[in-house]
């Protein structure tokens, strides 16, 4: 690493409404650039304690923000921590970073990573502007003429936990009876308990299900509940660290359109995917057009029995499912960490 020791210093917020995915995939980032030999800091207004704890104990430090941008005790607490380390890279991650709040880092001297989805704002002044999804080439980005793009799902940004997956064999049994169900961190309309609902009408024997339920849910007891009363085993997890043994375990799964999509792909594991942020629609429309996933947009709508249609129809076809995981890991490498730090480095 160019100056062994050098600072990252992370700018992401996770929250019920926004979810804990910004978060996470500057985890990613974070978790690489320690393992060569750097520092990183988070500085985030995290609701979540489960997901400081994370942090934590990776060895990161946490500087906790009572309120976010565009509140001005962020800036404040944002450019005392880069004062004190002058050669740091800064990580952005969150749609609320404008370009005033690029711009003041920029005139700190500091070098510049903007994570982004969906090219939203009217100017990037960032150094390098990341976008790990599908259909990030076809997005047009107003930025400085030193504003290098890395855009695509080479680039995307897997944690540590998954990379000891890379090269292993999915088996795709004949029916699929193992379901996992992930819908983000936040989840705030409760699309889970829908899904849950719905999986009691599948007709499938030994059926059963793992339920991740996102650090920053406020449904948990809700959709405990329905699990509780459930006609087939379900196991609810939270603050989850070994998503990649759950993604092994299971034969199919139902999840949000966010960053978990790149998880999915890696580990082979063919899913159903709801939209549930518009920033999701794009990527989740074209998975789903080159055959990696379905879109189960009937769930957003509450349409019960179309979500159990498509899922009976998917567990019961190995063929399709075969084909899906081919096309997901061919899709993701696990590289994509790597290829972003040899550019900072």
């Amino acid at each position: 690493m160019r100056g062994r020791g050098v600072s990252l210093i992370v700018r992401a917020d996770a929250n019920t409404r926004m979810g804990t995915g910004h978060l996470m995939r500057c985890l990613a980032l974070a978790q690489a650039w320690k393992a060569r030999g750097g520092r990183a800091t988070f500085i985030t207004a995290c609701e979540s304690d489960g997901l400081q704890h994370r942090l934590s104990d990776e060895s990161f430090q946490v500087i906790r923000l009572e309120r976010s941008y565009p509140d001005p005790v962020d800036w404040e607490v944002t450019s005392r921590v880069l004062a004190a380390h002058s050669s740091a890279w800064v990580v952005l991650d969150g749609y609320h970073f404008d370009p005033v709040y690029q711009r003041q880092i920029k005139e700190t001297g500091h070098w510049l990573l903007a994570i982004d989805d969906m090219a939203h704002l009217d100017h990037y002044y960032a150094d390098v502007v990341l976008n790990q999804n599908i259909n990030a080439e076809d997005l047009r980005y107003s930025c400085e003429p030193y504003t290098r793009l890395l855009l695509g799902t080479r680039y995307a940004l897997l944690r540590s936990e998954f990379l000891a997956w890379r090269g292993w064999q999915r088996e795709v049994p004949k029916v699929a009876r193992k379901v996992l169900i992930t819908l983000g961190g936040g989840d705030p309309d409760n699309q889970t308990l829908k899904v849950v609902q719905a999986l009691q009408r599948v007709d499938v024997d030994e059926l059963e299900a793992v339920v991740v339920v996102g650090a920053s849910n406020p449904h948990f007891r809700e959709v405990q509940s329905a699990a509780s009363n459930s006609q087939f085993g379900i196991r609810l997890v939270q603050n989850v660290t070994n998503m990649p043994e759950l993604m092994a375990w299971a034969d199919v799964a139902v999840s949000a359109g966010g960053s978990t999509c790149w998880e999915l792909a890696f580990m082979g594991l063919p899913s159903l995917l709801l939209t549930l942020a518009d920033n999701q629609r794009a990527a989740v429309s074209m998975l789903s057009e080159i055959g990696i996933s379905l879109h189960l947009e009937e769930a957003v709508r509450g349409d019960l029995q179309r979500i159990v249609c498509k899922v009976i129809t998917l567990m019961k076809d190995p063929e399709a499912r075969s084909a899906m995981s081919q096309k997901g890991m061919h899709l993701i490498d696990g590289l994509g960490v790597t290829r972003v730090l040899e550019l900072l480095n």
